[in-house]
């Protein structure tokens, strides 16, 4: 069942285990640390799996970037992930500018990212 709920201009819909956060617009550095803190309550609540969907965002503050990296690892450490989905050329670009380009998992949409965490509790034969 899916629940859609939104807070502080981010859309979130939570499906099983998995929530995702659509993300729109020009998220300038203020945004991106309001963003983890939102992902900083959500993971006190329980939260292990999210997706963070960038395919509305025109812009993202490179200087944002290294608190969500350390955001993730705060998830990763706790037993969970953050992946992102949709992103542009450009954004994928800033996230490379910004180093985090070998730190999240990408993917084209939404419903990829939010397979690969399924994919990842599937037992190996």
């Amino acid at each position: 069942m899916n629940q859609v709920a939104e807070a502080q201009g981010i859309r979130a819909v939570s499906s099983g285990r998995v929530e995702t956060l659509m993300l729109e617009g020009e998220l300038l550095e203020k945004d991106l640390t309001q963003l983890c803190e939102e992902l900083g309550l959500r993971m006190q609540r329980g939260l292990r799996n999210v997706v963070l969907d960038l395919a509305e965002v025109r812009h993202l503050d490179y200087r944002g970037v290294k608190p969500l990296v350390a955001r993730a690892e705060a998830f990763r450490k706790a037993g969970g992930d953050i992946k992102l989905s949709g992103l542009s050329p450009y954004l994928a670009a800033i996230l490379r500018a910004a180093g985090a380009h070998d730190v999240f998992e990408l993917y084209p949409h939404m419903n990829d990212a939010r397979a690969a965490f399924a994919l990842a509790r599937a037992p190996f034969v």
